[in-house]
């Protein structure tokens, strides 16, 4: 029976677990809730498992019948801090949280894979890592996981990792698709403080206004990257959060504004970095004021190895047809921290469409929406191809030993 075959008699288990770790969402890099149901859902297992510290993961350890080295399979576990607007059965029980990216998704076929593999264990030639990992949405929680050894979990480094992402709009329902190279930006964040002298606002000249020089900045950082950066070197600089002043008439002491950078290479990005902070302080040099200006490095460039993406590709196209593969045209803005990972061992990152059947992809609401839904048809075919992802990675290292 093949993994596609044996995945269809798991997908309601998938699917209950989904739906419970959808009720109660939890954020950031400690999720006990969501801990003690994938430990629960992995119980019976001969998996050797332990959880972090730094964070509330799971590493589960597979080890094959035959020898053979090991391959990493990740799915990230947290939520969104976001209210959700949705009429579901399994909807969040708790405001200000939900699974608005599918994470919910990928721990469930992650945990699915698991059996799969562990009802195959004797086939297997080499040993299985399973990354349940917190903090993905802006908490580095791979970079942790990697620091507490999660890389060499099996005694040894994995020789590739896989990891995948739902979309709840852009594709169907069913549909994978990857690249090989970058496939998501690096983001960073840059935080910007404009320093002038509150007066009243019906006189302005007796005071230092920061709002039309931080309005200045904001305009000229478009035009720095318009005017310096390749069309051809992606860049984006977005100015996402800006705030100053408590009344209409009150001139204020300060603007404080901040935003996101995506870039895809290494001196896009250094020189983004070394540009924006000369615009924040030239900008306000000519106001006659003084800024405070600082970014935060954030995930790197998620780069597929061509080789791991290839694999991936002619694997799902021949599980599920050529109908349900189509090769990623370009890479996307969205940045992603399993790129921790891909900085260390080669491996692939693959998409794959969730969007209800009811729904229409190009219209449905994306990923982080309060409205986002997800498909949970793609429950037993997502397991299917994690676990196949990882059985065929280390029958191919065992070929080429001999």
């Amino acid at each position: 029976m093949s993994f596609t075959e044996a995945s269809k008699d798991l997908h309601e288990d998938l699917v209950q677990l989904r739906h419970s770790l959808h009720q109660t969402p939890e954020t950031g890099l400690h999720l006990p809730v969501t801990q003690e149901k994938v430990l629960r859902a992995l119980d019976g297992l001969p998996l050797e498992i332990t959880t972090g510290t730094a964070l509330s993961s799971v590493t589960a350890v597979l080890r094959g019948g035959r020898p053979g080295p090991a391959v990493l399979l990740r799915g990230d576990m947290d939520a969104l801090p976001v209210t959700e607007r949705n009429d579901l059965p399994y909807i969040s029980q708790h405001e200000g949280r939900m699974h608005a990216c599918g994470h919910d998704l990928h721990t469930a076929m992650l945990a699915g894979a698991a059996h799969l593999l562990a009802g195959r264990r004797e086939e297997l030639a080499g040993d299985v890592v399973f990354m349940f990992q917190p903090g993905e949405e802006g908490d580095h929680g791979a970079r942790y996981m990697i620091e507490e050894g999660v890389l060499d979990a099996a005694g040894e480094r994995v020789v590739a990792a896989y990891g995948m992402h739902v979309t709840s709009a852009l594709y169907p329902s069913g549909l994978f698709n990857t690249r090989g190279g970058p496939l998501m930006a690096a983001a960073d964040t840059f935080h910007v403080k404009v320093l002038g002298r509150g007066g009243h606002g019906s006189a302005p000249h007796a005071a230092v206004d920061p709002i039309p020089a931080a309005c200045a900045m904001v305009s000229a950082i478009q035009t720095m990257v318009t005017r310096e950066f390749d069309t051809f070197e992606p860049v984006v600089v977005s100015v996402c959060n800006f705030h100053s002043g408590t009344k209409d008439n009150i001139i204020p002491d300060d603007v404080f504004f901040e935003g996101t950078i995506r870039t895809f290479s290494k001196s896009a990005r250094e020189k983004v970095h070394r540009r924006l902070l000369e615009v924040f302080k030239g900008v306000g040099e000519a106001h006659g004021m003084a800024v405070d200006a600082w970014i935060d490095g954030g995930y790197p460039v998620t780069s597929n190895a061509e080789s791991e993406s290839g694999f991936a590709a002619n694997l799902a196209t021949e599980m599920f047809g050529e109908s349900r593969f189509f090769i990623t045209p370009k890479p996307i803005m969205g940045a992603e921290d399993f790129s921790y990972v891909l900085d260390q061992v080669p491996g692939a990152f693959v998409f794959l469409g969730a969007c209800p059947p009811d729904r229409d992809p190009a219209t449905a609401a994306y990923n982080h929406s309060p409205e986002a839904q997800f498909d949970d048809a793609v429950l037993a075919d997502g397991a299917a191809l994690y676990a196949n992802l990882a059985a065929t990675r280390l029958a191919a290292r065992e070929k080429e030993a001999v």
